[in-house]
Parts: structure tokens; sequence; C-alpha cells
């Protein structure tokens, strides 16, 4: 030891977050031999882009993506090489190995390439179990998740958009539906002048006292106004409140949270386990949104909502994806015992059949099926996957 240096206590390094000694999933008593993961490629077909898996077996796991176009350097030189030739059985360890490899990268331009790839080894897991992922990730506990309607826009007027979510209340049979309010990281700035005031009085007179309503301000307020809207809210019956403040202004949201009796929610910008720990420790957040691609895949949310767990709050994903990629966070719904009442599904009318992946994930009667065929549930259409060209740097 360095002359001068104290040994430290065993409690002075928090080894517990974010528990790497102690594996979710048991993935080796699963198996009772190694998946070698033969190689991992990106593809592009179009607008849609994919990451696909082979084990060295001939079993192919395959995932639609999610904004990682930018960061296909990262994906394809650092990520990529840190799972082939690997065993999928070590997959968690794989995961945090990648991390502290290219820790100085760590943000939503790594993680999600990794969650990328940790997708589609999922499917390679499941496809050769012959069992859904949801399984292997401790259980199908849930075969529909009761969702929310999202995905509102800034572009309307009040009236245009309340009128959207009235129709689409009608259309799915949902009871549970996300306005987005003030003007997104605007420092207190409304899209236009009174509009949120207008929209949320009005979606609550329109859709009556038995809906469930949400809002997200996505980062709008400093925590004066944040708290004033938020009390306005409250008298309205809206039932969380999310990222009132910005992202990454944790004593402000912390300030909101204090002083409301609504829950907050956020998280959906975070991929630091360190900092979704600390949110819920200090009581930041009362509802955790990990998105299943910015955070990392389904590994570190699950560890996310461990965290949650522990302090008895809930874990509702950010998700914005409806189409192939759906698939995803309904694994993870069916799997995860503190999930909130509601998962998030976006909605701006019917949904087109796109035609080239089954199943269409269509709401019904408020729910969504979770598809428990093997691996994530997601055929896709094999002569549209002959159009997809491999990209290479």
């Amino acid at each position: 030891m360095a002359p001068g240096l104290m040994p430290a206590a065993e409690t002075d390094y928090p080894r517990s977050i974010p528990d790497y000694e102690k594996p979710l999933f048991q993935l080796h008593k699963q198996f009772s031999s190694p998946v070698k993961i033969a190689s991992v490629d990106y593809l592009r077909a179009g607008r849609n882009t994919f990451v696909r898996a082979r084990s060295s077996d001939g079993v192919t796991g395959i995932v639609r993506t999610k904004d990682i176009e930018d960061f296909v350097p990262i994906l394809i030189r650092r990520i990529i090489p840190a799972f082939v030739g690997k065993d999928a059985r070590d997959l968690e360890t794989l995961v945090d190995d990648v991390y502290t490899k290219h820790y100085k990268l760590a943000g939503q331009p790594f993680w999600s390439p990794v969650a990328a790839v940790e997708h589609a080894i999922w499917d390679v897991l499941g496809r050769t179990a012959r069992r859904p992922v949801a399984e292997l990730m401790g259980g199908v506990l849930r075969k529909e998740i009761p969702v929310y309607l999202s995905g509102s826009v800034r572009e309307t007027t009040a009236e245009e958009e309340v009128d959207i979510y009235v129709r689409g209340l009608q259309d799915t049979g949902c009871n549970a539906v996300k306005f987005k309010i003030g003007g997104r990281m605007t420092r207190n700035v409304d899209a236009y002048p009174g509009r949120t005031k207008t929209m949320v009085e009005l979606a609550r007179k329109r859709m009556g006292d038995k809906t469930i309503l949400y809002c997200d301000a996505n980062g709008s307020y400093d925590s004066r106004v944040g708290i004033e809207v938020g009390r306005m809210l409250q008298r309205l019956g809206f039932s969380f409140y999310e990222e009132p403040c910005p992202w990454e202004e944790v004593s402000e949201t912390r300030k909101v949270a204090d002083a409301l009796e609504m829950k907050v929610a956020g998280g959906e910008q975070d991929s630091s386990l360190w900092k979704f720990k600390d949110m819920i420790e200090r009581r930041v957040l009362d509802i955790v949104q990990p998105d299943m691609n910015y955070c990392g895949g389904l590994i570190r949310a699950s560890r996310v909502a461990r965290l949650a767990a522990a302090a008895r709050i809930t874990i509702v994903p950010h998700n914005t994806q409806t189409d192939a990629a759906a698939c995803k966070m309904l694994q993870f719904a069916a799997a995860t015992p503190n999930i909130g009442p509601h998962m998030e599904f976006p909605y701006r009318g019917k949904p087109k059949q796109e035609g080239w992946y089954t199943p269409n994930f269509a709401i019904r009667n408020g729910v969504v099926k979770v598809p428990l065929t093997p691996g994530l549930g997601v055929e896709f259409d094999p002569d549209y996957l002959k159009k997809a060209q491999k990209v290479e740097l």
C-alpha cells in the first residue's frame, strides 16, 4: 500500500450497484451447452435498420433497431467485436465488459448500439431454447399488457390534440393517455401561449373523470414553473408528471417531486445505473422510465427495475415503437414484476399494416398481446430481409 493511504472499508466501495456478482437470469442454468455467437451484422433495408446475430449452431436472431444510424462506427468498431466469438450465456457479463472497456464513450450513442446487439442475441437465445425471451428473463407473468396512448405532439392546437386522443380511446379501448405539455426544453415557454392549460383542462372535460391522464413536459420548466404547472395538473387529477425539468437537472426535478403529491416520472434519457440508483434512493422520481434502447438493453433495464423494486416504486419504460421493435418492451413488461398499470404505446391514428413482419401489435380492448413464440416473438418476411444490405465501414 502506498504511504499515507488508508485501507478502504468493505462498505466504502458500492459493489452492490450494478450488482455484477449476482446474475439476474441464470442463463448458464437454462442452457446445458454454450451458445457461441458466430457473427453480428448491421443491416439496412430502405428506412429500416436491423442487427442480426447468428450462433455457431445456425440459429439467427434479428431485431429492428432504433436511433443508431448516427452511431454506426461505434457499433461496428467497438461493440460488435466484443460479442462475436463469445458464449451468449455470458450475455450479462459481456454487456458489462464492453462498457468497462469503452466507458469513456458512455451515453446514448454508446448504449443504443449495445442494446441493439443485446436484443439480437436475446432473440438467438430464445430461438435456441424454443422459448420466449420473457420466459428466459424469469417467467411470463402476464400475457397481455395494458397500455396508455402516447405520441402527442406540440405542432397542433390544444383542441386538435385532444380530439386525436378522444378518437384514440374509442379506437383502441384504452382508458389512459399521455399529453405533451410545455414546449420541450424551452425554459418555461409554452408551444404557444396558453396551450398547455387549455389542453389539459379540455382533456379532462372531454374524457371524463374515469380516464387516466398522464403528461410529459420534456424538460420544459424550471422548478418554480414546474411546480405551478404540477399543481394545476393535480387539481385536474393527472396521475403522473413526466420530466418537468431538463433531465440532467436532477436537483430541480427533486424540488418539483418534493412539492407535489402527484407522482413525478423520468429516466428515458438516462443510461447510468449509478444515476438511476441515486434518483431512486433520493426519491427524485416516483416512477422510473428507462428506454429499452437508450439505457443499454433488457439486462440493464432489468437492473433498474430491481433497484426500483427495492424502493417499492414502479417502472414504466419509455417506448416510442409500435411496429416490429415493440417486442422488446412487451417481453420486458411480461417478465418484470413491478411494472406500472400501463405501458407506453404511441398512437396517432389507426396504424397501417406494414406487411414485412408479424404480429402487428394492435391495441385491442386497451391491451397489446405479448408474442410468446420463441425469441422476441417477431417473424420477418424473408423476401423483405433479402433486400437488406450489410453495412460496412
